[in-house]
This record gives C-alpha cells, sequence and structure tokens, in this order.
C-alpha cells in the first residue's frame, strides 16, 4: 500500500479531528492561562478510521525523518499510558504495511504491576535500544519529560519524539519554547510533529473560515514562535 502525501495525511487529520470536536475552534482558557483560539484533545481520537489517519499521519511523519536522516534507525515506539498506548500500537502496524519498517513497540503503566510479570514497561523491552515517543500536543513538556527518563530508567535511549501538534508558542517567559527544551535533552532535531499551528491557519484559509483564521493570527501575533 503507497503512503499518502504530507498535505493529504494532515488534511485528513484536520478535517476528522474535527469531525469529533478533537479539534476545535473558539475561545478556550489553557494550563498557562493564556486564551487560545484552538484545542486539541487527541483523547477524543478513539474509532477506527480516526485511529487509521493518526497513524498514517504518525507513520509517514516518521519515515521521513528516517529518510532525511534528522532520526536515526530505532527500534522501538513508545506510546506513554494511556492515550499513547494505541497510537503506538497502531503506528507500528502503518510503519510495517506502509515503509516496511519493521519496529516493536512499547508502553508503561501509570501503576508498577506487582504480580504476574509485574513491572511498569509492557511490550518490547527498550533495554539496550533506540526508542522514539509519541505525543499529542506538547504544551509545558512535562509529560514527554517523564516519558523520556521512564525509557533511560529502563535502559533505553531516545533518539525522537513525535508529536500529533507541536502549538509554535514560546514558552512562560515570552522566549524559549518547550520543543528547544526537549531537544536539549535528546538532541537538536530530533521533535518532529505531524502538525503546526501554522498548518491549522493555512487550512482554515483554504476552507473559507475567516473568522477563525483571524483570531489564529491573533494569537500567533502574541504568542507565536517567530
Amino acid at each position: 500500500m503507497a503512503a499518502p502525501s504530507q498535505e493529504s495525511y494532515k488534511a485528513d487529520l484536520i478535517k476528522q479531528s474535527m469531525s469529533v470536536n478533537a479539534l476545535r475552534f473558539g475561545s478556550f482558557t489553557l494550563k498557562s492561562g493564556r486564551i487560545s483560539p484552538y484545542f486539541f484533545n487527541a483523547g477524543l481520537l478513539c474509532t477506527g478510521p480516526i485511529l487509521a489517519t493518526l497513524s498514517t499521519a504518525y507513520a509517514s511523519t516518521i519515515a521521513q525523518a528516517l529518510k532525511s536522516s534528522e532520526f536515526p534507525a530505532f527500534d522501538v515506539l513508545f506510546g506513554p499510558a494511556y492515550k499513547g498506548i494505541p497510537f503506538a500500537s497502531t503506528t507500528a502496524l502503518v510503519l510495517h504495511t506502509q515503509h516496511q519498517i519493521p519496529i516493536g513497540f512499547a508502553y508503561d503503566r501509570k501503576e508498577v504491576k506487582d504480580h504476574g510479570e509485574g513491572g511498569k514497561m509492557v511490550g518490547v523491552p527498550v533495554q539496550g535500544k533506540r526508542v522514539v515517543i509519541l505525543d499529542d500536543v506538547m504544551t509545558s513538556g512535562k509529560a514527554v519529560r517523564g516519558a523520556i527518563e521512564t525509557v533511560r530508567q529502563h535502559g533505553g535511549e531516545v533518539v525522537g519524539v513525535v508529536q500529533a501538534l507541536d502549538r509554535q508558542e514560546v514558552g512562560q517567559d515570552g522566549f524559549s519554547s518547550t520543543v528547544k527544551e526537549i531537544e536539549g535533552l535528546i538532541g537538536e532535531g530530533r521533535v518532529h510533529s505531524i502538525l503546526k499551528m501554522r498548518d491549522l491557519m493555512v487550512w482554515l484559509e483554504q476552507n473559507g473560515m475567516t473568522e477563525e483564521l483571524a483570531n489564529m493570527k491573533e494569537y500567533w501575533n502574541q504568542y507565536g514562535l517567530k
């Protein structure tokens, strides 16, 4: 099966995310206190068709990063509990079927299991392996920092992070970005995203959503990473 074009999978993900209210435009107060003209909730990406679109987009983004040598060859996809679990499993499947890239996947538990196989990690062992982490949206970066620490504690090396959406915002200090902070931990150019805020703006313009686009531009002028 041929992999879709970059513009095709981006547009598909935007449209399907909007269809289930995972991506909404309006007025939303973020944890940072900022009033955002859009909100993305990856937890609502929970149907077969939407998971197929999302995993195709994750896999295509990873394949492009490997082709351009921005990611080194790796062994394991890691999906942080809980939302990251289906993302990692379905993306591993698509990497195999569409890109002929055979990798394993792993995830963690919120609580350490004290019976059966025990432990916190499930899936392919990350010990001595190169690992790419899947994330939804990086705000403060707390979740992805925790995932990096978990992989390292279990002997793995994190060589990349792929997020569904990069908000492309400056941090609370008005200068830094969370992406740059994470790249400081795992290497420059090692954080990629399927969608960026600018992709949403292009889509709004192409679809004649002028009011939403105006609100996005105003927000970008105030908080966008220039």
